[in-house]
């Protein structure tokens, strides 16, 4: 079964700094939205939003036409994984998997060459990497429609990134997912739909040179992507 988010009117500021106006932006399932912007853009602040977690002026969300004020507090409607690690530093990982998944998915879930030796450790014990990777198969794993990832490159070993896009790219096999990163060369890779945040607007990235048109990089630099 498909399913639709939309986020309409979004409208918010920080003091006098208007970091949003008028956003609209919508995912299916099958989709995976990839949202650029320089540091600052409104990226995490859009996501924490959508989410529910984040105050705004003025936002409209709809899931399937149901409205929603704050999505996080429907069952199985939207998971998001935050730029900071969520798992508690001194929790084991299996007792975190537990929380989030039935126990008849946790040997499934541990069949992984990157999980399988560390699944007794506290969070406290893993790397960076080992950690977010856990966080990211984690959220994408849950009986949700639809999945934020903010930033979930961010320390993740380079032997380990084809394997996370690879989750990313079956977890959008039944959810719509939206994902920002600052490595915008995977997120260009991975998602079938871009769009770049600037001056509080959202515009849509239909080719590489739309990407310089928005002052996101240099004319050259956007001539040797591959998109």
């Amino acid at each position: 079964m498909s399913h639709l988010i939309e986020i309409d009117s979004v409208n918010k500021s920080f003091g006098q700094n208007r970091v949003l106006t008028d956003i609209y932006l919508k995912c299916e399932t099958g989709d995976m939205v990839g949202l650029l912007g320089r540091n600052g853009s409104g990226k995490s602040t859009l996501l924490k939003i959508l989410f529910g977690s984040l105050h705004a002026e003025h936002k409209f969300i709809r899931i399937d036409g149901k409205i929603f004020d704050r999505p996080y507090q429907a069952f199985g409607e939207i998971a998001y994984l935050p730029q900071d690690s969520f798992i508690p530093r001194n929790m084991r990982l299996t007792a975190a998997v537990k929380l989030y998944l039935p126990d008849s998915r946790t040997d499934l879930f541990f069949d992984d060459p990157v999980l399988y030796w560390i699944q007794n450790n506290k969070a406290s014990q893993l790397s960076g990497g080992e950690l977010r990777y856990a966080e990211i198969k984690l959220i994408l794993n849950m009986d949700v429609k639809f999945v934020l990832l903010d930033e979930p490159f961010n320390g993740i070993a380079p032997l380990n990134i084809e394997s996370v896009k690879n989750m990313i790219r079956n977890g959008a096999q039944h959810k719509g997912i939206i994902l920002t990163d600052h490595d915008y060369r995977n997120v260009l890779d991975i998602a079938n739909r871009h769009y770049i945040l600037s001056d509080g607007g959202l515009k849509k990235i239909r080719n590489k040179e739309d990407l310089a048109l928005w002052g996101y990089m240099s004319e050259s630099t956007a001539q040797e992507l591959r998109f």
